[in-house]
């Protein structure tokens, strides 16, 4: 032991000696050098690197840049030795922006537009008061331009089909249906006059080609005017015999005109429609039943 720890005391002698201990390891410590980074930078050295190309070649590469699941000797568009980073095409960033900005320029004319033809309709709908209302179509907050352009194409659309609906009800004859088993009291008078002229007039003018060769029934409907005029003629159900169902045609319109329409009739009533079954007899007789 040294002199100079010999004449110091017990806790002296311990602190220092731990001292001594600590300068020594330290001293030991700092001279060793790691070699960790170089390690590193071999391992990445020895590190195999595989790329995937989409396209191969017979030949084998003499100088192959990297690993690959196929032999590809050249590919691209260009001479140079270099590799592409990314499968994406280059983007012209000024021409994406332009477009961005012409695109939002755009919207904003649609929206303006559409708000006016939004405004004008329901300025129109206020002042025609023949026009039944029509509530808007929904409009979603994320509606852009030409969303909201569609939906003032489509109510102007809708209200356009209205108004002609509209027009078209209050412009066709106001007409009366009268069947061989329904009629109205009003109207009976008027009927049996026209059945009775149609069967005198009828027998008067019975088809030659008919008499003791034909006999049958079809059902006729006639449709007459306030004036008395016949407007059209219709077979709903044919006899069978062209000579018969040509024949009770001939007879309506011999026949025509019918009285005008009474005062009792007109009031609601433009066109009659008479349907009645015609019946030619094996006695040569016509009859509408």
């Amino acid at each position: 032991m040294p002199k100079f720890l010999a004449r110091m005391d017990t806790a002296e002698r311990h602190l220092s000696l731990a001292l001594i201990v600590s300068l020594v390891f330290h001293a030991i410590l700092l001279s060793i050098h790691f070699k960790l980074p170089e390690m590193l930078a071999k391992a990445s050295e020895n590190a195999l690197e595989v790329i995937l190309v989409n396209s191969k070649s017979t030949t084998k590469p003499k100088k192959a840049q990297a690993k690959a699941q196929n032999n590809l000797d050249g590919g691209g568009n260009t001479e140079e030795d270099r590799r592409a980073k990314t499968p994406l095409p280059p983007t012209n960033r000024d021409a994406a922006g332009d477009e961005l900005i012409e695109t939002r320029r755009r919207i904003a004319e649609l929206e303006a537009q559409s708000q006016q033809v939004l405004t004008q309709l329901k300025s129109n709908s206020k002042v025609s008061a023949v026009k039944p209302k029509v509530e808007p179509l929904p409009v979603a907050p994320s509606m852009q331009g030409a969303d909201l352009a569609s939906t003032a194409l489509a109510i102007a659309r809708i209200e356009g089909q209205i108004a002609k609906q509209l027009e078209d009800y209050n412009q066709r004859p106001r007409k009366k249906f009268i069947g061989a088993r329904t009629e109205e009291y009003r109207f009976a008078q008027y009927v049996e006059d026209w059945r009775q002229k149609i069967e005198r007039v009828g027998n008067l003018n019975y088809p030659d080609a008919a008499r003791g060769k034909a006999y049958g029934s079809l059902i006729l409907t006639v449709i007459i005017r306030a004036s008395g005029d016949v407007e059209r003629v219709e077979v709903n159900r044919s006899s069978g015999n062209k000579i018969l169902d040509n024949a009770a045609r001939r007879i309506v319109l011999l026949a025509a005109p019918y009285a005008a329409f009474p005062a009792s009739i007109t009031r609601d009533t433009d066109v009659l429609e008479i349907t009645r079954t015609w019946t030619f007899t094996n006695s040569d007789r016509l009859r509408a039943d």
